[in-house]
């Protein structure tokens, strides 16, 4: 096991019991939804977003213990996003991480309460002094969150991916949507960790350019596994994309293309955290593993 496939497994280890204990098993009258939100967030995952926040912090020596709950709450958010595209009125997806998607494992209705509960959730964790002792800092996250989820970021991308299924999108257009669905909370976690430790300008956008590469790298990596990855493996239905008709990198640039230029930004991403020395080598090697990744 290399050094950063260690790093990235203690960091997924500690985001599952920071996760459980954030939400605990309930026997309340609503303890279904809780039930949903905790099958939808634990047991699942690299955690490639709290690794990305963990690691940002650590570059400016914020603590383990405050780092991993802004990394829970990006998670938290990261997790209903899939449990409402996993939705009949979305993806219509049954699988999700090797095991049915939420709304097969309880049921529609729920599914939609246990995203909801889980967005929320995500700013009741980062709103707490536990997360920062600075109420600036706290509202600071909150924003970078809410910009990064909302309809300029996340949910604006996933609208624009409903319409990509019937209008034949370019490159740039197909950029603008992926910055937006996918890499905006990959900015957002890079964001986050800077703004916890509060970091320079400088520093600052050297992360932004950093996750900036590393969000689309990770976007045409998820696009060739949809082409040629095995369901079991990635542990969700693939040939999706070409099944909705969707144009995607791999559509309009071809498979070797495509990897060639996620190896590209790759090492671009590389390149921004020159200034961060050795404390950013496993960010450095992160990049490469995004467009390696067989899930």
């Amino acid at each position: 096991m290399s050094a950063l496939e260690a790093a990235m497994k203690s960091c997924a280890s500690r985001m599952e019991t920071v996760l459980d204990g954030l939400m605990p098993a309930s026997t309340t009258p609503e303890a279904r939804v809780i039930d949903a939100m905790r099958y939808g967030v634990l047991d699942g995952g690299k955690r490639i977003r709290p690794f990305l926040l963990t690691q940002s912090a650590s570059l400016f020596g914020v603590s383990e213990a405050r780092a991993y709950r802004a990394a829970a709450a990006i998670e938290m958010v990261h997790c209903y996003s899939l449990v409402h595209d996993d939705l009949p009125a979305m993806d219509d997806d049954n699988l999700r991480r090797g095991r049915p998607t939420v709304h097969k494992k309880f049921d529609v209705a729920t599914a939609i309460l246990a995203g909801d509960a889980l967005l929320t959730k995500a700013f009741e964790v980062l709103a707490h002094s536990d997360t920062h002792d600075n109420a600036s800092v706290r509202a600071d996250l909150c924003l970078a969150l809410a910009k990064a989820a909302g309809d300029h970021g996340m949910v604006g991308g996933q609208m624009l991916d409903l319409v990509a299924e019937h209008s034949e999108l370019d490159i740039p257009e197909i950029t603008r949507l992926q910055r937006m669905k996918t890499g905006a909370l990959i900015a957002a976690s890079c964001e986050m960790g800077g703004l916890m430790g509060k970091a320079s300008e400088h520093a600052r956008q050297a992360l932004h350019h950093y996750a900036h590469d590393v969000g689309l790298a990770f976007q045409i990596a998820d696009d060739l596994l949809d082409v040629e990855g095995d369901s079991d493996e990635v542990g969700k239905r693939t040939g999706k994309d070409a099944d909705a008709g969707k144009a995607t990198f791999v559509s309009l640039m071809g498979v070797e293309r495509a990897r060639e230029q996620a190896h590209l930004l790759a090492a671009q991403a590389a390149e921004h955290l020159e200034i961060f020395a050795e404390k950013g080598e496993h960010l450095k090697q992160l990049a490469e593993f995004i467009v390696t990744r067989r899930n």
